[in-house]
């Protein structure tokens, strides 16, 4: 039943007729809609730890039948920490939500997410000391929706310009050789028209892309102020472009640039931090080889394996210069990195796995359903991916799970019952491992054991780099 309903993403109706075809009893709807309440009924809303824990968090809303869902999860694990099915998405609901997670002992350094209202304004209520952090995806998506539309006129427009290539060649008199020559002229400067203005969008977008990267393509780690500077002159560029829909779309693109650079804000306080470990040359080397690993998740096939190549050329010579010292300070610096939070993406990869269930339920759907998912999700293991083989809870925790996801759930539901560790609803506890993954706001145990590194360690020479 769990399998089918969870790991399948089967409706209550067709795990019935599957249970049916096998002569499983009992395996009326009525039977497995109960029994599943009664699973969700024994599972929390929300995670709870023995201790403080520091966590930067993504959040986000998804409905069922205009009923809002609340979803807040860890950002590095992408564990959910709270599933809520909520009458509104207010500031007041949005707050408490976050106050519970609170009481739950979630400290929450920084939250990203979209502009919801209700979401921002109740998030910056609960937690006044934190940074919210805008999601970029969010900010750029109508210039980037904007120019599929200017592709599709391009499309039509070429489209149209061979239209009349044909009609011209097909005409038989002079006077209509002249009429359909007028016509070409006419398509042919629509689609020049058309295509100048999407290869020009399509060109500056690719730009700015890149300027919003957390470095550059030698290494250095951005500063605010040069990002705002290169985005300034990218939006200048396109509110050139002949599109009166652009002007528009740039307006709230310009008011947000404050909070489009603050991640950098965050890396350069990173860099400075890295700095008085590691000389700038062997540093500059480890961030690309992150940057390029970072890139290739987010690549496919050729560029991938090009990423990949760059990213492991760079370890090696950096490896080649700090020889015992390598792994440690690789380490530290992917671990510093990781921890800048530039979107909430991850919360829309989690809101699409949460989607079938909903699909599935054809909208009703109960808070101890989305209990059930939350289980699931946390526990587990991914599949592919930099995560694969690790399930959210671990990644969160730092501890290994000894069961699979279902023989924990029947173990945790068996125990609510008998009454014997846990009462229904109450909070499954979560104990980090005494090896648990460093927080984004704790220091690292890294600077703690690592001693500055002199330039006289490492055979590499400031020349050498600014050559390379």
């Amino acid at each position: 039943m769990l399998l089918l309903r969870l790991e399948g993403t089967c409706s209550i109706p067709s795990l019935s007729s599957i249970l049916t075809y096998f002569q499983y009893q009992p395996n009326s709807v009525g039977y497995l809609s109960e029994r599943f309440q009664t699973y969700g009924r024994a599972l929390p809303s929300t995670l709870s730890m023995t201790e403080s824990t520091v966590v930067f968090s993504l959040s986000d809303e998804i409905f069922a039948r205009h009923q809002p869902i609340l979803v807040t999860i860890e950002a590095q694990s992408t564990a959910i920490l709270k599933i809520q099915l909520a009458s509104d998405r207010s500031a007041q609901t949005w707050k408490a939500h976050f106050d519970d997670l609170g009481e739950h002992r979630f400290h929450s350094i920084g939250m990203a997410s979209d502009r919801g209202v209700g979401l921002v304004a109740g998030y910056q209520s609960a937690c006044p000391d934190a940074r919210w952090v805008c999601d970029r995806f969010h900010e750029f998506q109508d210039l980037c929706d904007r120019r599929q539309q200017l592709e599709r006129k391009a499309d039509a427009a070429i489209a149209k310009e061979a239209e009349a290539a044909t009609t011209f060649h097909n005409a038989k008199s002079e006077a209509h050789l002249h009429k359909r020559l007028q016509r070409y002229d006419q398509a042919h400067h629509a689609c020049e028209h058309a295509m100048a203005r999407y290869d020009q969008l399509d060109l500056l977008l690719h730009l700015l892309r890149e300027a919003l990267h957390l470095c550059s393509p030698f290494g250095r780690l951005r500063t605010a102020q040069g990002v705002r500077a290169e985005l300034t002159s990218l939006l200048s560029l396109i509110a050139e472009i002949e599109d009166a829909v652009l002007p528009k779309l740039l307006k709230s693109i310009r008011s947000h640039l404050d909070d489009i650079v603050a991640p950098c804000e965050q890396a350069a306080s990173i860099h400075a931090e890295l700095l008085a470990l590691i000389p700038q040359p062997i540093l500059d080397a480890l961030v690309l080889a992150w940057h390029h690993e970072h890139l290739s998740h987010q690549s496919k096939a050729q560029q991938k394996r090009y990423h990949q190549h760059a990213s492991q050329q760079w370890l090696d010579f950096s490896e080649g210069l700090l020889h015992t010292r390598f792994e440690s300070f690789k380490a530290l610096v992917c671990e510093k990195l990781d921890a800048i939070v530039q979107s909430s993406s991850l919360v829309e990869m989690v809101n699409a796995f949460i989607r079938p269930y909903l699909n599935s339920s054809k909208g009703h759907i109960t808070q101890e359903t989305l209990n059930l998912i939350m289980f699931y999700h946390n526990h587990r293991r991914y599949k592919s991916g930099k995560r694969q083989g690790k399930a959210p809870i671990e990644l969160l925790t730092g501890d290994t799970l000894r069961a699979d996801w279902v023989d924990l759930l029947i173990q945790h539901t068996q125990a609510v019952s008998q009454g014997t560790s846990l009462s229904p609803g109450a909070p499954l506890e979560l104990v980090p491992h005494r090896h648990e993954r460093t927080t984004p706001s704790q220091p690292s145990p890294g600077p703690a054991i690592l001693e500055p590194m002199k330039a006289s360690d490492s055979s590499w020479s400031p020349m050498g780099a600014e050559a390379a």
